[in-house]
């Protein structure tokens, strides 16, 4: 995500974005009865539960947009990147971003000069619907590609497993335990060597290359492990730090932690060694194009559902917040099958 390449598709990683646009809608369905429930009861638990599954997401979009970008023999140059790859994330960027702040401000009767002129501002200095910074991410993903580029065609592989190992440390290990003690009495230059979210982000893109390049075919019982111990780091540790401020702390559900970059592991290689039947592959290649459509439009869907009173934490979280997910992506992948259709929306806006 966000742009679809048709040529020769690799049906793993339509499963992977299949995967990645499923866990983005069930975070966002059950972040509600998360951080606005009580910490430590069922409905709390059971949201945490899918969060502790699903807050991989972001950083499985962003090892598939490795797999599919950085490999060698893919062309791909400074020039294209700036005439079509980076100009459609801005084209899509701001119109969804307009469309957002035009549809709440309606929503809450504000369609005055002066609130238009303040969603305007906002807009153009990237304060848009949170669920977005994925695209501003990716623009600077987007202006490293010759740099990641260069790094894929001519690292062996111990080369770039030690750059993945640094980038391990700096920006997954090091963020995770930034809030524990004793790194939490280190001050001065060492304190600036943790990589920030952001960049710490195109890391994963090199990790989806190299997986793809190296471990094409995963053991499935390792990935079962993987998966199973980073939930167990991020539920177990968010439960903990929860109970500690007596109050929903996501720190251990962030994508830059080590709970999370085993989730995301587990979940990239068991995609990797299962085996679909053809109706399946064809859901799963239909979910895959549609997925950037899903990313950006479904806090719509979201937004009206709750208005209606849909919401998971109506019910027990552990079984409404799938259902209601499966309704939202039901509804964005028939918003992509309209839109898709317009002459130039497919191409520039899902």
């Amino acid at each position: 995500m966000p742009f679809k390449h048709e040529a020769q598709r690799d049906q793993t990683i339509d499963l992977i974005k299949a995967a990645a646009i499923w866990n983005v809608i069930l975070s966002h369905v059950a972040a509600a009865p998360f951080s606005g429930g009580t910490v430590g009861t069922g409905q709390w638990l059971s949201a945490l539960f899918w969060a502790g599954l699903t807050h991989s997401s972001v950083a499985l979009f962003l090892m598939a947009s490795g797999a599919l970008l950085l490999p060698p023999e893919r062309a791909l140059t400074v020039r294209s990147i700036y005439t079509r790859y980076i100009p459609r994330a801005l084209a899509a960027l701001f119109f969804w971003a307009a469309c957002y702040k035009l549809v709440f401000l309606t929503l809450r009767d504000s369609l005055t000069p002066w609130d238009l002129e303040a969603a305007v501002k906002n807009m153009l200095l990237f304060r848009h619907e949170e669920h977005l910074y994925y695209l501003h991410i990716m623009l600077l993903v987007y202006a490293f590609l010759p740099i990641t580029r260069l790094i894929a065609r001519h690292a062996d592989r111990r080369l770039l497993e030690y750059g993945l190992g640094l980038w391990f440390v700096l920006g997954i290990a090091y963020p995770t335990v930034r809030t524990l003690w004793p790194f939490t009495l280190l001050g001065g230059v060492p304190v600036q060597w943790r990589m920030n979210m952001t960049y710490a982000s195109i890391g994963y893109t090199l990790l989806g290359y190299y997986l793809t390049a190296y471990h094409p075919r995963p053991r499935r019982s390792v990935c079962a492990l993987c998966l199973l111990a980073g939930f167990l780091v991020s539920f177990g540790g968010t439960w903990a730090a929860s109970l500690a401020a007596w109050k929903p702390d996501g720190h251990f559900l962030e994508g830059m932690n080590v709970g999370m970059f085993l989730v995301a592991l587990g979940e990239w290689g068991l995609c990797r060694t299962v085996s679909l039947p053809e109706w399946a592959g064809r859901l799963a290649t239909g979910l895959s194009k549609a997925s950037f459509c899903a990313y950006l439009t479904h806090v719509f869907f979201l937004q009206a559902f709750a208005r209606h009173g849909i919401r998971a934490a109506e019910g027990p979280v552990l079984l409404t917040a799938p259902v209601i997910s499966a309704l939202i992506i039901v509804c964005c992948c028939g918003l992509y099958a309209l839109l898709s259709r317009i002459p130039g929306v497919r191409k520039w806006l899902v």
